[in-house]
C-alpha cells in the first residue's frame, strides 16, 4: 500500500509531463470543451452540431491578432510566469464590489484550462489548471502558449481558433486580420457565444476601442522561448 501511495503521484507526473512535452510539438486538434459543446448540441435540438477549426502556426497569424489578445486578455503575459498577482487582485476587488464576476486568469491559465481540463467550476479543476499552467510555462514557452491558445480558443458557437473565426466572420485568413478586426474578435471574450462579432452592440464597440487603445500602449512583442 505504501509503495502504491508513492507510485501514483510519480506516474501522474510522468504521464502529464510527457503529455505536455508531446503537445509542445504537435497541433492540438481536439479539446475537452469542444467535446462538451458537441454533446450539448446533440441533446439540444435547436442547435446544429458543428466544429469549425483549422490549426495554423503562429507565423501565419496576423501580428495584430496576437497583440490584440495580449492587450485585451493579459497585458502582463510576456512578463509573468503563468499567474498574475495584479489580475487576481483586480478580480478580487471587482468581485467584492459586486461587479461582473471575473476569474483573473492569464492567457497561460486559460490555455491550460482549455487544453487539459473540462472547464468545470470546481476547486479540483482549478488545481489541475494551476498544475498544467506551471508545466506549459516551463516546457512550452510564451510563443507556443500563445500559438495553442489562438488555435483552440472558443470564438463563437462551434467556432474555435482565430483562423476559423476569421474565415467565418471576415472571409479572410487570420494572416490578413487588421487591428480593428483583431480587437473585435478579442472583445467577444470570454463570452463569444453571447457577444456577436458580425453584429456588435455598444458593449462590443466600447471594448473594441479599449483594446485598440491598449494595443497602441503595449511595447514590442519579443518572444523568450524555452
Amino acid at each position: 500500500m505504501k509503495k502504491l501511495f508513492w507510485k501514483v503521484p510519480v506516474w501522474f507526473f510522468g504521464i502529464t509531463f510527457a503529455w505536455v512535452v508531446l503537445l509542445k510539438f504537435l497541433p492540438v486538434y481536439v479539446t475537452p470543451l469542444m467535446v462538451i459543446r458537441v454533446v450539448e448540441a446533440i441533446f439540444d435540438k435547436e442547435r446544429d452540431v458543428r466544429v469549425e477549426k483549422t490549426w495554423i502556426p503562429i507565423e501565419k497569424m496576423s501580428p495584430k491578432v496576437v497583440r490584440a489578445t495580449i492587450a485585451g486578455e493579459d497585458d502582463l503575459f510576456l512578463s509573468h510566469y503563468g499567474f498574475s498577482i495584479k489580475g487576481i487582485r483586480k478580480a478580487y476587488e471587482d468581485n467584492k464590489k459586486g461587479k461582473r464576476l471575473k476569474g483573473g486568469s492569464t492567457i497561460s491559465q486559460q490555455t491550460a484550462k482549455n487544453v487539459f481540463t473540462s472547464g468545470s467550476r470546481t476547486w479540483v479543476r482549478k488545481g489541475f489548471e494551476a498544475y498544467f499552467t506551471v508545466l506549459i510555462e516551463l516546457v512550452w514557452g510564451k510563443e507556443r502558449i500563445m500559438e495553442v491558445y489562438l488555435n483552440v480558443v472558443e470564438l463563437g458557437d462551434g467556432i474555435y481558433g482565430v483562423e476559423a473565426a476569421s474565415q467565418r466572420y471576415f472571409n479572410k485568413s487570420a494572416a490578413k486580420l487588421n487591428a480593428s478586426q483583431s480587437a473585435l474578435l478579442v472583445a467577444s471574450l470570454p463570452s463569444p457565444r453571447r457577444y456577436s462579432v458580425t453584429n456588435p452592440g455598444p458593449y462590443m464597440r466600447r471594448r473594441q476601442e479599449q483594446i485598440l487603445w491598449m494595443m497602441r500602449m503595449l511595447p514590442a512583442i519579443e518572444w523568450n522561448n524555452n
